[in-house]
């Protein structure tokens, strides 16, 4: 038996030997002919490849502020390099099928398209060939939707796209007027805010933002994309914001409508309004995974200042759908005011409205903020919403402990107020089949 083990031991060995040796005559390396360390003798691709835009034929590189109206076409590649900025009176049109791919860089040195007040940005993309903003290490090339070295978990790896418009926003610093986060105030293109509503900052649509968002400080974040002050003479259709750090899409103000937009794995909240935005975003899906910091898929601010403080968001036809344990579907607070219309959420996550009271210990009267505005002052309604297996939570964003049965009442009588009913009727794999999303085969 010994004798027996012995025999089968180094037969073993052979056999293992004999594959190495065979394994070796097929060379690996970086098979990629676009990659910087492209290997010629590489038989099989280990993974390595390294890409260097500078490398990429038809690629131009940006910075800093245009000077003269541009037209970017899709037969190059543009890399940001920092921040590139659209200032006033000029215009950006950026053709069908254009990739832009955004340098690294932390903090201030973080890359950005921003369209500063009174610049315009026409960015019309098709389903077929959609404007992809993405990563100097994303290696899709000219005529790709999509690359195959990043994942829905990648984020961080440049800016984002900012617009910035002249439409009311109730601001805390400035009451009308603000400055975008993640842009220093004395830059001056990040300034946002007005009076005129019908404001213009041009067209996007069909337009897929992948792996940005930048923390530049705390509170201090670039989004995916970011709206500041931007009017209803904008037109915003057809985005998708695919594996970003901060928000998808944070609306500061403004009063401009958007349509069909896909937040996919954020690192903070879906869509985030502040500051009064009073316009209407209609179908949209917000779709969160575990492994990137998820919080909220809808996370809701009023006014801040004392001017601007009457306008209504809506948010119409759409579906918040948390695969994993991270986040909760919404937190409404800061006297969220608006109308929540025909909204699906999928899975058990909460649904959260904030409260605070008069003087806690004493007083133990709601403050007007959003549980009071959906129970008792019809400023935030709830309507044809389904809330599956969700649950509704109200809590007291001082702290104080003080009001303890007036808290425990209010998370009983909140849910009361959420008219429940067929939910969306968005069907997400179709209206989103343009996107990376649907391309990589995650809706």
């Amino acid at each position: 038996m010994k004798k027996l083990n012995l025999i089968t031991k180094y037969t073993g060995l052979a056999i293992v030997a004999a594959g190495l040796l065979f394994s070796s005559c097929n060379k690996e390396g970086c098979t990629d002919s676009t990659a910087i360390n492209y290997d010629e003798k590489a038989e099989e691709d280990d993974g390595s490849c390294l890409y260097d835009p500078a490398d990429l034929t038809g690629q131009e590189t940006k910075t800093g502020e245009l000077t003269t109206d541009e037209t970017w076409t899709a037969n190059n590649i543009y890399v940001l390099d920092g921040k590139v900025v659209v200032p006033s009176g000029i215009t950006l049109t950026i053709e069908a099928g254009t990739i832009i791919k955004g340098k690294e860089g932390q903090d201030a040195a973080s890359s950005a398209l921003v369209v500063a007040r009174g610049g315009k940005l026409m960015a019309e993309g098709t389903a077929d060939k959609p404007i992809i903003f993405t990563s100097i290490l994303d290696n899709i090339k000219q005529g790709e939707k999509v690359g195959t070295n990043l994942t829905r978990t990648d984020n961080e790896l440049w800016g984002g796209v900012v617009v910035c418009g002249n439409a009311p926003s109730s601001t805390e610093n400035g009451d009308t007027e603000g400055n975008i986060e993640g842009i220093p105030a004395d830059a001056g293109y990040g300034k946002y805010g007005g009076t005129n509503a019908a404001d213009n900052s041009g067209v996007l649509k069909y337009i897929s933002i992948r792996h940005g968002g930048i923390t530049i400080g705390e509170g201090n974040e670039l989004n995916g994309l970011t709206l500041g002050g931007v009017g209803t003479g904008t037109v915003i259709d057809n985005i998708e914001i695919y594996a970003t750090l901060d928000d998808g899409v944070e609306f500061f103000g403004g009063t401009v409508n958007a349509s069909n937009i896909l937040v996919y794995y954020q690192g903070d909240d879906g869509i985030d309004l502040d500051q009064n935005y009073s316009g209407t975003i209609e179908n949209f899906a917000i779709i969160s995974g575990d492994g990137i910091g998820t919080d909220e898929s809808l996370e809701i601010d009023g006014p801040e200042g004392s001017t601007y403080t009457d306008g209504l968001f809506t948010l119409k036809n759409g579906i918040c759908k948390l695969d994993g344990s991270e986040g909760s579907f919404g937190d409404f607070k800061s006297k969220a005011q608006g109308n929540v219309m025909n909204v699906s959420f999928e899975g058990s996550k909460k649904i959260k409205f904030r409260t605070n009271f008069v003087d806690p210990g004493v007083d133990c009267a709601h403050k007007s903020d959003a549980y009071k505005y959906l129970v008792t002052d019809n400023k935030l309604i709830y309507t044809g919403i389904n809330l599956g297996s969700a649950t509704i939570d109200v809590y007291e964003g001082d702290e104080t402990g003080l009001c303890a049965s007036e808290l425990s009442s209010a998370v009983t009588t909140a849910p009361t107020k959420v008219g429940t009913g067929a939910g969306a009727s968005l069907d997400v794999a179709s209206t989103f089949s343009w996107t990376a999303a649907a391309a990589n085969s995650q809706l």
